[in-house]
């Protein structure tokens, strides 16, 4: 399938969102002479220039230029109940009234609270608190090396663990001879890191076997998403995650859930629950930190105490200077708690609003004649969800199961699926990710009405172009 050019389509977009947001254009010009490229994250700097918020409520932000947008990043996933919640403002704004949240140096009852609503909610012994997804990936994957004295880890493709050098191979899918996601992300990477690094399919039981067959007994732990984010916002099935347990046992290999993205996104705990599976680790953040930066390695009590004194303190994960901040731990207390106590009320109303964001798409683009899959919707036995991607397939009728239909070139138009239908829907103040992105309890009917009329305005655009 030879890829589209959507050049043309894409300056036009870019000079019609130039002045739709002028002030926004001039701040990326400025914030260009001091940041790379304007920033401090990859995925924020959208193309031509990002919106620059100056407050964000519910649903909606303000940008610089006074559009209110309606998000569906949400916090790079993060805001189950939208932005700034009052459950979680409230609370902190007593604490800094009264003396209490900014950066200490001690301990205090806050940590110990929410360690316990953690482990309670997810299954685990233990836990230790830190600041970033990437830090507890990186080191659930230093304590299996250490638990295991092996050196060989594996992860799916597509799989996004972090940037540390183990999270850094089989992200992207590469085209060429040798097409798909065995390839090292980036140069300044250890080879003697990166060449231990096995690549298997995600959702592939079989290769998974294949796999395990061949290296098994030379792998410390088989890292993966039960709900894998970036390769294409899609569930594990029951078959593969049941294999991965069973085979990690077999082979004496720790298996880690990486539940960055899925922890308490989809219940209020673990993803792995609902499969009922226990891995051996499991990594968390986004949602856990109700809007601040917290994340947490958690696991079986004979694997974490190689971290703490009582097993001689083997492996050296010290933590962090932020990490259990007091502001934070507030943040991820209160807003654990909150989402127990009104799960039977969140988790139905995000899957609900995930289903109709969805529906919403798919069916504007239909109406153009254009064919899209939506991911992240039911299936089998997965009851659907609140993150979607949205794909553009080649061949009409095809079904996208698997990072490879997501991010493969040959079989889905992946820039008018990312890079041309974020631009287009921001013009129409629409900012999503993947193409759509993620709900939260903050979007509301009129906002669902305001997401179809701008995606049919967007359709209409494309199918004039396509």
């Amino acid at each position: 399938m030879k890829t589209r050019d959507h050049s043309r389509l894409v300056a036009e977009l870019s000079e019609t969102y130039a002045q739709h947001a002028p002030k926004c254009a001039s701040l990326n010009e400025r914030a260009k002479r001091h940041l790379l490229d304007g920033g401090s994250h990859a995925m924020r700097l959208t193309q031509p220039f990002p919106p620059r918020m100056t407050s964000a409520r519910g649903a909606w932000i303000t940008d610089e230029d006074d559009n209110s947008v309606l998000d569906f990043w949400q916090g790079h996933f993060a805001n189950i109940l939208g932005h700034n919640p009052e459950v979680v403002t409230s609370a902190l704004a007593r604490a800094f009234e009264d003396g209490f949240g900014l950066q200490t140096g001690f301990e205090d009852r806050l940590q110990v609270e929410a360690a316990e609503v953690l482990c309670r909610q997810t299954g685990n012994d233990r836990v230790r608190f830190t600041t970033s997804g990437t830090l507890s990936t990186m080191y659930s994957i230093i304590l299996s090396l250490a638990f295991t004295g092996r050196d060989a880890v594996m992860k799916a493709g597509a799989g996004w663990h972090g940037g540390h050098p183990w999270g850094l191979k089989g992200v992207s899918f590469q085209e060429g001879p040798d097409a798909g996601f065995h390839f090292v992300e980036g140069r300044g990477l250890p080879s003697a890191v990166t060449d231990e690094v096995l690549i298997t399919d995600y959702n592939d039981p079989d290769r998974l076997r294949d796999d395990f067959a061949q290296h098994g007994d030379q792998l410390a732990c088989f890292i993966v998403e039960p709900f894998i984010g970036a390769g294409g916002c899609m569930p594990a099935t029951t078959e593969y995650l049941q294999a991965a347990r069973e085979l990690t046992e077999q082979h004496g290999a720790v298996l880690i859930f990486d539940e960055v993205i899925a922890g308490f996104r989809f219940r209020a705990g673990d993803l792995g629950n609902l499969y009922g599976i226990q891995p051996d680790l499991a990594t968390f953040g986004k949602a856990i930190g109700g809007g601040m930066p917290v994340a947490a390695l958690a696991g079986r009590e004979q694997i974490m105490k190689l971290i703490g004194r009582e097993g001689g303190s083997k492996v050296r994960f010290s933590g962090g200077t932020y990490s259990g901040h007091p502001a934070s731990m507030l943040a991820a207390k209160t807003f654990m708690e909150y989402l127990v106590a009104h799960e039977n009320e969140i988790y139905p109303r995000l899957e609900d609003l995930g289903e109709r964001a969805r529906s919403i798409a798919e069916t504007a683009f239909a109406e153009q004649g254009i064919y899209v899959r939506s991911t992240g919707g039911a299936r089998d036995e997965w009851p659907g969800g609140s993150l979607s991607l949205l794909t553009f397939p080649h061949q009409e009728a095809k079904e996208v199961r698997s990072p490879d239909d997501v991010r493969n070139p040959e079989i889905c138009d992946v820039e008018l699926g990312e890079k041309v239908l974020q631009l287009a829907l921001l013009v129409s103040d629409v900012y999503t990710m993947h193409g759509l992105g993620a709900v939260s309890t903050a979007h509301t009917e009129e906002d669902l009405d305001f997401l179809a009329e701008a995606y049919k305005r967007v359709a209409r655009l494309f199918k004039k172009h396509l």
